[in-house]
């Protein structure tokens, strides 16, 4: 058996590439080999900063026993979800169905040899735990009820196509008074710790986006204040790296002090964000600082030597264990003098010993340098030096937007210069997502354009327009599905999962769909803002909590059609 992960580019796949596993990557040729060979497939989604996918790789696929089943009876197919949104999003769609279950990372799904799924589950222990099988366990029980039920499992492709239909099922309305749906999630914020209720945290950041947007347009106090309240919070909290800048993924507990440590790029960019719209209305020096240091902590430690861009995130782990490159022995710090004015500090420390870093007030630059120090001599996390497209751009819009707060650091010219690096390396002859030149996602152009027309709005340079025009008519002509109205989160003509894969939910970021609106209405592309706007609206009334992004694009579309936010030039948010 051979691992055929080598020479792939990826590095989650490559961490899985001495695996003694016959891992083999999502292509034509796999997906025939399983068709010809008439096996199933295990499907393993996760990323290169997952801490549970670490877990499960250390427990499973490097043990030789579990290879061996693996091999002998599946076809083992790797998948980074950052490089393959589209598979991910489907197959976490198809856990819910299937099982009911929620779902996560790693993600482990079992398919027909048509590559539809049947069954699955995320993260699966080595031995018997709480009642959860072991994986060998379940390797063994699902191939067998493969074998022996396998053209009934192969007959589901056809349920599973109509239940994906369902989701797609659209409300007849299709205009709405949007402001009511902004109120109504309000009732689900935390008051005290900001956010909203209950834990894990994440800081949902594009729900408080929307927010935002509602309190610019009618000055209501209430539409500000949770704003303000989550960026207080988390800027002072342990998800907060106080030392180094920047925000983890979410926190496990409900006050945002102990955080999943690993640095996702999306979350940051739509952390300063938030924090540069809310400083637009409601300037804050505090806000500033963390602006400033997570901004420079971006430009310091996320850069790819390999195109000059911005790579993916940064792991939890280091040296294998979970945060250690960011919490303190109480030992090591008790002496930095007055460090307890400013950091809750205590000898029995506040996570599992240790003490993450919680803020009093506003820390003295001497404290941070000395806790700087220390953490010099520790080994810096993994970090995933992946480049994609649609972050990237929205690194663009994040400086262009950082422009009109702070004057005194060009970051108009950054904007431009990391452009040109985006130009050079993604928009040749066909725009690609990540490594593969020949896959491309909707978020892709939906962020590219979103871009250029920030560009085009901070420089008063025609040529960006010009550009946005050019790639959002080629949006329209790779994903638009005319008949529903609605983009596919994959070129259609390229599709190569068992359904089409349309998403108009959030998940880490703005759906696509809705970033689209938004460039439709700035363009100027009136029917296709329309018909666009129709769609989602069909889509709000029953997938409202899932989308709340479309109901600020919504109500821009809306307002843009009554003339407002608009010039000759166009019209701008």
């Amino acid at each position: 058996m051979t691992n055929h992960l080598k020479n792939e580019k990826s590095p989650y796949l490559k961490q899985h590439e001495n695996n003694p596993v016959n891992w083999f990557a999502w292509n034509k040729k796999t997906l025939e080999k399983a068709k010809l060979e008439k096996k199933p497939i295990f499907l393993s989604v996760g990323y290169a900063s997952c801490h549970w996918c670490h877990v499960m790789a250390h427990e499973s696929f490097e043990n030789e026993n579990t290879a061996k089943i693996m091999n002998e009876k599946f076809i083992n197919i790797k998948v980074d979800r950052e490089e393959r949104p589209d598979l991910d999003s489907i197959f976490q769609k198809s856990l819910g169905v299937l099982t009911g279950a929620q779902g996560g990372w790693p993600l482990s799904m079992f398919l027909d040899e048509n590559a539809v799924p049947f069954t699955g589950g995320t993260y699966f222990p080595p031995s018997e735990m709480q009642g959860r099988p072991s994986f060998n366990q379940v390797l063994e029980n699902v191939s067998k009820v493969y074998l022996e039920n396998r053209e009934k499992i192969i007959a589901q492709v056809s349920q599973m196509k109509e239940v994906f239909k369902e989701f797609n099922r659209k409300d007849s309305v299709l205009k709405q008074n949007l402001e009511p749906y902004v109120e109504k999630i309000i009732q689900y914020f935390d008051e005290v710790n900001g956010g909203f209720k209950g834990a894990p945290k994440f800081p949902q950041f594009y729900v408080f986006d929307t927010i935002h947007y509602f309190y610019k347009k009618n000055k209501n106090q209430k539409f500000l204040e949770p704003v303000e309240n989550l960026l207080i919070k988390v800027s002072s909290r342990g998800i907060y790296d106080q030392i180094g800048g920047g925000i983890a993924r979410y926190t496990v507990d409900e006050k945002w002090i102990v955080p999943h440590f690993e640095k996702m790029l999306y979350d940051n960019l739509q952390f300063i964000l938030l924090l540069t719209k809310y400083n637009k209305i409601k300037p804050d020096n505090y806000f500033i600082q963390k602006i400033k240091q997570s901004t420079e902590f971006l430009l310091n430690n996320f850069i790819s030597n390999d195109n000059g861009l911005l790579g993916t995130a940064y792991d939890a782990d280091s040296e294998g264990i979970e945060g250690k490159y960011y919490v303190y022995d109480y030992e090591e710090i008790k002496n930095i003098k007055n460090i307890g004015e400013f950091f809750d500090v205590k000898p029995s420390g506040n996570w599992e010993g240790k003490i993450i870093l919680d803020e009093l007030k506003k820390p003295e630059k001497k404290i941070i340098d000395q806790l700087l120090e220390i953490r010099k001599k520790r080994i810096r996390p993994f970090f995933d030096s992946k480049t994609q497209l649609d972050l990237n751009c929205l690194w663009v819009t994040t400086l262009i937007n950082l422009n009109s707060i702070i004057s005194d650091c060009n970051y108009s010219d950054l904007a431009e210069k990391f452009f040109q690096k985006i130009e050079k390396k993604y928009l040749t002859e066909n725009i690609f997502h990540s490594y593969s030149k020949n896959i491309s996602f909707i978020e892709d152009y939906a962020f590219l354009v979103q871009c250029l027309l920030d560009l085009s709005d901070s420089t008063m340079n025609p040529k960006y327009r010009l550009l946005a025009k050019k790639y959002c008519e080629q949006a329209i002509k790779k994903f638009y599905i005319k008949e529903k109205k609605i983009f596919q989160k994959n070129e259609k003509n390229k599709n190569d999962i068992f359904i089409s894969p349309i998403d108009i939910s959030d998940n880490n970021m703005p759906n696509a769909n809705s970033i689209m609106l938004l460039n439709f209405s700035r363009l100027g592309f009136k029917q296709e803002a329309k018909e666009l706007a129709d769609s989602l609206n069909g889509y709000l009334n029953i997938y409202k909590n899932f989308m709340i992004s479309s109901v600020k694009s919504l109500d821009f579309f809306k307002e843009t059609e009554n003339g407002k936010n608009c010039n000759s030039e166009g019209c701008s948010i």
